[in-house]
C-alpha cells in the first residue's frame, strides 16, 4: 500500500518539476560543487571499482546514464551495475543477503523496498551492513553537517547502539506530509449557492444538496457526493471526517497526551466520530465503494465520461482521482476543503512527510576499504544541491537550469535556484539523472526553491496548487504527535509490536466499517469492540510504543 502511493507521489514529483534534490551543506542554499576535500582520488590513479545492487528505474539505463558517466569521472570509480526491476525487487534482495553473495552496496528507491528497521538492526548487528559513523566523519563533510543540523535526520539514521548503518530517503515534502485532504467540488457549490462548510453539520447539508438538488444539471440523480478509496494512503475517506471529532493519524489509530501514547479507536470521541459517518452512509451521501474500491476504479468516479458526478474526493492530491493535464475540463473544479471544526476540535492527520523509516543505502562488509570510501564520497555529493540535482532531477543543462529574472520560488520569500527544464513533446528519455535512486536529503527549503509558475490549474505547477492547499491544513497537527516514522524500536521487541500493530491496525479499521455501514450497533456493540482490542493485547502494544518513544526522546 505504502509503496504505491509512494510511487504515485514520485511520478507526481516528475510531473511537476519539482523531483527532490537538496542540501542545506552548512546552512547554505546555494547550488554549488561540493568542497575540494570530498573530491575523488587522482586521475592517474586506477578507478576504483564498486558493485552496486540497484533496481531499474522507468527511461533509465543505468550503464550509459549520463549522471553516472559524471560521478564515475568525478570520483574515478567504476560502477559493475547488479540492477534488477522492481517487481520481485525485495525478494531477490533478501536472497542475495541469505546465500552470502551480495554485493559492496545497496542503492534503493525509497517507495521500492528499501530495507526496513528490522533489517537494519539485524544485518548491522550481524556485521553484514557495516557502520558508517567514520567513513562520514572522514570523507563526508556534507553528510556530517546535516546529520549534525538536522536533528529529524539524524534520529532517522542513527540506530538505538549510535551507529549508522544505512541512510534513508529524506524528503521533507510539505504536501505529502499532511496526506488526508478533502477535495470539494467549488463549481458545484457555487451553483448550488452554498458557502464552503466550516462544520461536520454544514458539510453534510452540502453533500445532501449535491445528492438532491442535480448540480450536474442532466436531470439525472446520478451525483457521487463523497468518493474515496481503501488501497493508498491519504485516500481515506474516514481520516479527514473523524479529525473533526479525534485526532486520525490514518496508520495505527495513536495518540499521544501529556507524553502518553493512547489509542484513539477505544475514545468516547473515535465512537462520536463513527456515528456521524454513519450518518452519512445511512444518507447516500458517501459512495459504498470508497470503503471497497482501488484508485483505479476511483478515478472512474472522477473522470465519468458522459458528465461530471463526483462531489467531493478524498486524497493527498486531487491527480488521485481527476486528470490534471492541461485541458482537462474537471481538475479546476477541485479545491481543498479546509478542516472541518467539531466538537472537540479541528485536527488533520500529519506525518513525517513521506519519509520512510529503514535505508535506501547501505555498505555491506564485502566492500574494500577503497570501495567504502569511494561510495561514501559519492553519496556525499549526493547531499549536496548540485549533486542532488543532478542525480535526481537530471543533469544541469539537460534537466534543469539557472533561474532567469522574474522567475518564482515555490516557497514564499524564498530565493529560486533551479528551473526546470520541461521535456518536449514526443523527446526521447534523456537518461540523464538516476531518479528515486539519488533521493537523500531533501530539507524542505531546497524543495521551496524551485522555480513554479503561478498559475495553479496549469499541471506544470501542479507542485504550487499543493503547497497552497496544504498551507490551510498546517497548523491544525496536535500540539503532540507520536513521531512513529522516527522512532526506533528495542530490537528485542520489534517483531512482537509488528504483529499486535498489524492485528490491532486491522481489527479496528474492519470494525469500523461494520459500525459505519450497520453491520455492527454502536450502542449495542461498542463495549465488546473495545473488550475485543483488549484480547489483542493493546495494552502491551501501547506498553512497548511508550518505551521506544520515552527512549527516542531522550
Amino acid at each position: 500500500m505504502k509503496k504505491k502511493i509512494a510511487i504515485l507521489l514520485t511520478g507526481l514529483l516528475m510531473f511537476s518539476s519539482v523531483l527532490a534534490a537538496c542540501s542545506k551543506n552548512g546552512g547554505s542554499n546555494e547550488v554549488s560543487s561540493p568542497p575540494a576535500e570530498n573530491s575523488g582520488n587522482t586521475a592517474s590513479a586506477a578507478p576504483v571499482t564498486v558493485k552496486m545492487f540497484a533496481i531499474q528505474e522507468p527511461n533509465i539505463d543505468l550503464q550509459t546514464n549520463k549522471f553516472t558517466k559524471f560521478v564515475e569521472e568525478k570520483f574515478n570509480i567504476k560502477i559493475d551495475w547488479q540492477t534488477i526491476p522492481s517487481d520481485g525487487a525485495k525478494e531477490k534482495r533478501q536472497i542475495s543477503l541469505a546465500s552470502g553473495d551480495y554485493p559492496d552496496a545497496y542503492l534503493l528507491p525509497a517507495y521500492s523496498d528499501q530495507f526496513t528497521q528490522a533489517d537494519v538492526l539485524k544485518y548491522g548487528k550481524q556485521g553484514v551492513f557495516v557502520p558508517l559513523n567514520d567513513l562520514i566523519d572522514k570523507y563526508a563533510p556534507n553528510i556530517k553537517a546535516a546529520m549534525s543540523e538536522d536533528d529529524s535526520l539524524r534520529a532517522f539514521n542513527t540506530a538505538p547502539d549510535g551507529n549508522v548503518y544505512g541512510l534513508v530517503a529524506y524528503s521533507e515534502c510539505f504536501h505529502c506530509s499532511y496526506p488526508n485532504k478533502l477535495w470539494l467540488n467549488t463549481t458545484w457549490l457555487k451553483k448550488l449557492n452554498l458557502e464552503m462548510p466550516k462544520t461536520p453539520e454544514e458539510f453534510k447539508k452540502v453533500l445532501e444538496a449535491f445528492k438532491n438538488n442535480d448540480p450536474n444539471g442532466n436531470g439525472k440523480a446520478d451525483e457521487v457526493p463523497l468518493s474515496g478509496a481503501i488501497e493508498d494512503y491519504g485516500v481515506r475517506v474516514i481520516p479527514f471526517l473523524m479529525n473533526a471529532f479525534v485526532y486520525d493519524d490514518d496508520r495505527n489509530y495513536l495518540n499521544l497526551t501529556n507524553g502518553k501514547v493512547e489509542s484513539a479507536a477505544v475514545k468516547p470521541e473515535w465512537k462520536e466520530g463513527l456515528t456521524y459517518i454513519k450518518s452519512l452512509y445511512d444518507g447516500g451521501l458517501i459512495d459504498p465503494g470508497a470503503f471497497t474500491q482501488n484508485s483505479e476504479a476511483y478515478k472512474k468516479i472522477g473522470e465519468n465520461a458522459d458528465v461530471q458526478i463526483l462531489g467531493a474526493g478524498a486524497g493527498m492530491h486531487p491527480a488521485i482521482f481527476v486528470n490534471i493535464d492541461k485541458g482537462n475540463k474537471y481538475s479546476a473544479d477541485y479545491n481543498p476543503l479546509p478542516p472541518l471544526t467539531g466538537p472537540h476540535g479541528s485536527f488533520v492527520t500529519h506525518d513525517g512527510g513521506g519519509v520512510a523509516p529503514g535505508a535506501k543505502f547501505v555498505i555491506t562488509n564485502k566492500a574494500s576499504e577503497e570501495a567504502r570510501v569511494a561510495l561514501i564520497k559519492l553519496v556525499d555529493y549526493l547531499f549536496t544541491p548540485e549533486g542532488q540535482t543532478n542525480g535526481a532531477a537530471g543533469m544541469k543543462g539537460i534537466d534543469w537550469t539557472d533561474p532567469e529574472p522574474g522567475d518564482k520560488a515555490l516557497g514564499e520569500n524564498v530565493k529560486p535556484m533551479i528551473k526546470p527544464i520541461p521535456a518536449t513533446e514526443g523527446e526521447a528519455p534523456r537518461n540523464a539523472g538516476w531518479s528515486g535512486l539519488a533521493h537523500f536529503y531533501m530539507p524542505k527549503e531546497y524543495r521551496d526553491s524551485y522555480v513554479q509558475g503561478t498559475d495553479i490549474y496549469d499541471s506544470a505547477n501542479y507542485e504550487r496548487r499543493l503547497y497552497d492547499a496544504t498551507m490551510l491544513y498546517k497548523g491544525h497537527e496536535p500540539k503532540e504527535l507520536l513521531p512513529l516514522w522516527s522512532i526506533w524500536m528495542d530490537p528485542e521487541t520489534i517483531d512482537e509490536a509488528s504483529i499486535l500493530q498489524t492485528n490491532i491496525k486491522k481489527y479496528i479499521e474492519e470494525n469500523a466499517l461494520q459500525f459505519i455501514t450497520g453491520n455492527k450497533d454502536l450502542n449495542k456493540d461498542w463495549d465488546n469492540y473495545v473488550k475485543g482490542l483488549q484480547s489483542l493485547n493493546l495494552d502491551r502494544y501501547l506498553e512497548i510504543l511508550q518505551k521506544a518513544y520515552d527512549s527516542s526522546a531522550k
